[in-house]
């Protein structure tokens, strides 16, 4: 009984390394798309 019970414990903790991955990749992505879309303004204004 003790194996199936640590079994659960990896798995909940696998979830928030993957969560704060996505997290960073969320993050990161809205930041490049901000910055493409800034240089795209100061190239078309310019």
């Amino acid at each position: 009984m003790s194996s199936p019970k640590r079994k659960p414990a990896t798995i909940k903790a696998k979830p928030k390394d993957e969560v704060n991955k996505k997290a960073l990749i969320w993050i990161s992505s809205i930041v490049g798309v901000v910055v493409i879309a800034v240089a795209l303004l100061l190239v078309f204004t310019s």
